[in-house]
C-alpha cells in the first residue's frame, strides 16, 4: 500500500528535535511521498528547503494562509514567486479565508488570496486551499478566476454538505484528514465522503496537527505525524464501504496526477 500525504506541516517546530525519525516512521508506514505545507513568508522556504534535502521523497507548497495575510506584501509577493521557480514547489498555498479565528483582518485575507489566486493564474500550478467559516466569500473570490486556475484541492475539508457538493461541481479535490475520527466535531464528515468520487479524494495528516482521536493507544506528547496516514485511510475506506487497498490506490493515483508527481523511487 502506497501513500502520500499532501499535507504535512514538517517545518514546525515540533518536529525539530527528531524530523529524520518522523521521516523514517512514515516509509515504514507505507508513505512514499509527502507535500510539505508552506504557509507562511518564514515556513515557505524551509518547506522547500526541506524539499530539496529529499528528492523524490518529499516536495512542498508556497503560500501565505489567511492567518498571516497582513504579511503578504509586495516583497512577499516577490519572494512567493522566487519560490515557485522551483520545481520541488508543487502547488500555490495555503492560501484562503479563515472567519473562524480572524487572525488577521478580513480585508488582509481578502487581498492576500487575491494576489496568490493570480499568482496561480500566471504560473498554471495547483491551488492548495483553506477555508473556514467564510464559504460564501471564499467561492466568490474564486468565481473571479473562472477559466484562469489550473486544479484545486481544499485541504483539511471539515465544511458541511452544501459545501462539499459546491466544491465537487467545480471538479475541485477534497483532503480529508484525522477531523474524519473527531467523534466531537467531525462525525457528519462519516457519511459525506462517500460522496466524493475516487479521482477527487486525496488524503493527509495535517501533522502536527489533528491527531486522530481514535488511534490506540494514543502518543503521549498528543502530536500528529505522517506515520498516521495509514489509520486515517483506513477509517476512510470502513466510511466509504470500500477495501483499505482500493481507498488508499485511488488517493494516490489522485494526487499524483494533481500535483504532477513522478512515480517514487
Amino acid at each position: 500500500m502506497q501513500l502520500i500525504d499532501i499535507g504535512a506541516n514538517l517545518t514546525h517546530d515540533s518536529f525539530d528535535r527528531d524530523r529524520d525519525a518522523v521521516l523514517a516512521r512514515a516509509r515504514e508506514a507505507g508513505v512514499v511521498q509527502m507535500v510539505i505545507t508552506g504557509a507562511s513568508r518564514e515556513h515557505s522556504p524551509m518547506a522547500l528547503d526541506l524539499a530539496r534535502q529529499h528528492p523524490g521523497f518529499l516536495y512542498a507548497t508556497a503560500g501565505v494562509h489567511p492567518h498571516h495575510a497582513v504579511e503578504y506584501t509586495d516583497e512577499c509577493d516577490a519572494e512567493m514567486r522566487a519560490l515557485h521557480a522551483h520545481a520541488e514547489v508543487v502547488a500555490v498555498g495555503e492560501c484562503g479565508l479563515d472567519y473562524f479565528r480572524d487572525f488577521s483582518p478580513r480585508p488582509a485575507q481578502h487581498r492576500a488570496f487575491e494576489r496568490q489566486l493570480q499568482l496561480a493564474a500566471e504560473n498554471g500550478k495547483p491551488l492548495f486551499l483553506h477555508q473556514r467559516d467564510a464559504h460564501a466569500d471564499f467561492m466568490a473570490q474564486m468565481k473571479n478566476f473562472d477559466g484562469k486556475l489550473g486544479p484545486a484541492v481544499v485541504h483539511c475539508f471539515t465544511g458541511e454538505r452544501q459545501e462539499l457538493f459546491d466544491y465537487l461541481d467545480l471538479d475541485w479535490y477534497i483532503g480529508i484528514t484525522g477531523w474524519l475520527c473527531d467523534e466531537r466535531r467531525g462525525a457528519h464528515l462519516r457519511e459525506l465522503v462517500k460522496h466524493i468520487p475516487a479521482n477527487r479524494l486525496m488524503i493527509e495528516t495535517d501533522a502536527p496537527y489533528l491527531l486522530p482521536r481514535t488511534l490506540k493507544p494514543l502518543p503521549k506528547d498528543r502530536r500528529n505525524e505522517p506515520m498516521f496516514l495509514s489509520h486515517i485511510v483506513e477509517e476512510l475506506a470502513r466510511d466509504r464501504g470500500e477495501d483499505v487497498a482500493t481507498t488508499a490506490a485511488n488517493a494516490t493515483a489522485a494526487t499524483r496526477a494533481f500535483f504532477r508527481l513522478p512515480d517514487a523511487a
